[in-house]
């Protein structure tokens, strides 16, 4: 019997972990083969490869993200593959099983919950040709009505055996994301997450847990992801397992956590600031709301003084990359609530601020109560909110503008100074400022078409300028200063005006006058030793509007003009800014 587990992930870098929990407990009396696409590819394509195969059994793992397409891959599978077994299981159909039996009629079976011993019951009973009526934990249809069996009692999580051993995985092992968990369940009750239904947590065996991760370090993986919901909901078990890393880790490996901010202990930041090595460990923190009332209708316990106290240590640390969440459309989350809650997390200044919007997922507590809150929610996945009793639909518009600009202009770092300068010194608030770019953004059409680095900085600065935002010029400034340092060479053409630039008189001025004297740029500078023709094809003179040197040793903003000097090193890929010394400079003149 041809046994497939099969997924669409979300992208090719990721894997899905629990296909290979139920290949690794079904055998050796199954011998299941994995078979991972992704949403993007063509629903013929994925059919195609798994007809080439000759299933007689294929399953397949359903999130919010894949359910789609995995039904348009279903129906299709049916029509040229009449008597092949099509079982269902995961997140998205366990909680809803009888709209998923009647919507589909394609498929066979619905496993519910946790799926590793009973989808294996369901392969013995394909396999010896026995009765499939009583197993526990599935759902089907029988003379056109829905059955649903009663709920199989939960596997030792401790006897569970590895899903990492498998060695058709080791060659991608380096190439994308490795996913494991070291307990399930959650301690909390957040009314809009899936993981509030399964009341508790259990834990894996830890020292199994160990020597996976031994195993996949030793065999090239270099993002490892804990999928836990609240990794430290047991400081011992937390310190145990960062001790571990720490101790065992192979250099070039990053550790990813979902924590829970507000219950971390000072102590447990201290130890990792004193002893992990820096972007080892990668923090995700769902914050979702400040809102007190909010988390209070979604029984969220949150101590938002707590959870600050937690992200300023670990970035005074330096050591551990923060990822911090938030949920706009939460219940009684109002437009202007949301901007509070926006600045309240900025202030922290994570590296990275995700700004998502509620989806209704089947079987939450949200879902069942939306009519209460006035929710209007899209019919099929991903349940994105729409509108609510204090939230319309035009202001959700409005806030999606934010995190279109926020995604290109914080999170993917490609002006950090510059956007710190202006969401500090440009507009009221942070908020103020991804709002009135991201209205701009829109009503230029941009959001319709491509974008090159360049770009994003000409948009910008057309913003700031059209719209007369003060302090532009200090802004403009700081993204000359962001735009070179983060070029690996010398930029052909710069984007910025040449008003705001040097004169080719002066620029040759000052080339003399370096190449003359390269002390000039100082003494790091002149311990360069470059020749002339590397000055000039392997460096940028540049003015600022403020003082370079007092701006890189401080990261004060002093407005008055000055000159650097960049290297891009054609050995490293890295650049260097070198403030010119303008008192010699006068001098010289």
């Amino acid at each position: 019997m041809k046994v497939i587990a099969s997924t669409l992930n979300a992208k090719f870098i990721h894997t899905n972990l629990a296909i290979r929990y139920l290949k690794a407990y079904a055998a050796p009396d199954h011998d299941i083969e994995i078979a991972e696409y992704t949403i993007n590819d063509p629903a013929l394509n994925i059919v195609t490869d798994l007809f080439a195969k000759k299933p007689d059994v294929v399953g397949f793992s359903c999130y919010i993200w894949n359910i789609e397409q995995t039904v348009k891959v279903i129906q299709i599978m049916r029509k040229i593959m009449p008597n092949v077994k099509i079982v269902l299981g995961g997140p998205e159909v366990s909680y809803d099983v009888v709209y998923w039996l009647q919507r589909l009629n394609e498929i066979d079976f619905i496993v519910i919950g946790e799926g590793e011993e009973t989808f294996k019951v369901l392969l013995d009973a394909f396999k010896n040709g026995t009765n499939t009526d009583d197993i526990k934990g599935i759902g089907f249809m029988k003379d056109g009505k829905p059955v649903i069996n009663p709920i199989r009692d939960k596997v030792d999580l401790r006897e569970l055996p590895s899903p990492f051993r498998f060695p058709e995985d080791r060659d991608n092992l380096s190439k994308r994301v490795t996913y494991i968990e070291t307990s399930r369940g959650c301690p909390f009750s957040c009314q809009f997450c899936l993981s509030s239904i399964e009341v508790g947590v259990r834990y894996f065996n830890r020292d199994k847990i160990k020597d996976d991760i031994r195993y996949l370090m030793a065999n090239g993986a270099k993002t490892i992801k804990f999928v836990d919901r609240t990794f430290n909901i047991s400081r011992s078990y937390a310190m145990e397992m960062f001790q571990f890393l720490i101790d065992e880790h192979v250099p070039g490996t990053v550790f990813q956590f979902e924590i829970t901010g507000d219950i971390m202990r000072p102590e447990v930041i201290d130890f990792l600031n004193k002893n992990a090595p820096p972007g080892l460990f990668r923090f995700e923190i769902g914050v979702q709301s400040t809102n007190d009332l909010t988390n209070e209708l979604v029984k969220r316990r949150q101590n938002f003084e707590k959870l600050t106290r937690t992200v300023t240590m670990v970035k005074e640390g330096g050591k551990i990359l923060q990822h911090l969440d938030l949920i706009a459309g939460l219940p009684e989350e109002d437009y202007h609530s949301f901007r509070k809650t926006f600045n309240d997390v900025f202030a922290l200044r994570p590296e990275e601020l995700q700004l998502g919007f509620l989806k209704m997922l089947r079987g939450t507590g949200l879902r069942i109560s939306a009519k209460q809150f006035g929710y209007v929610y899209m019919d099929h996945s991903p349940y994105e909110i729409l509108q609510n009793n204090v939230l319309s639909f035009e202001d959700v518009m409005k806030i999606k503008q934010v995190e279109d600009v926020l995604e290109k202009y914080w999170n993917d770092h490609r002006m950090d100074h510059a956007v710190d300068y202006i969401t500090s010194s440009c507009f009221d608030t942070p908020f103020d400022f991804f709002q009135n770019f991201g209205s701009y953004w829109d009503e230029q059409g941009w959001s319709r078409i491509g974008h090159q680095l360049e770009d994003l900085y000409k948009r910008l600065i057309q913003f700031l300028n059209e719209k007369e935002i003060r302090n532009r010029e200090l802004a403009e400034g700081l993204m000359k200063y962001d735009y070179l340092l983060n070029h690996r060479y010398k930029p052909r053409k710069a984007w910025w005006d040449s008003s705001s630039s040097l004169s080719k008189e002066e620029r040759s001025g000052l080339y003399s006058a370096v190449n003359e004297n390269s002390t000039l740029a100082g003494q790091a500078f002149s311990g360069l030793r470059l020749n002339e023709r590397d000055l000039y094809k392997h460096t940028v003179i540049e003015k600022f509007p403020f003082l370079l040197g007092e701006y890189m040793e401080s990261g004060k903003i002093i407005p008055q003009d000055s000159y650097g000097l960049v290297y891009f090193d054609p050995s490293s890929g890295k650049s260097s800014f070198y403030p010119l010394n303008m008192g010699s400079l006068s001098k010289l003149a």
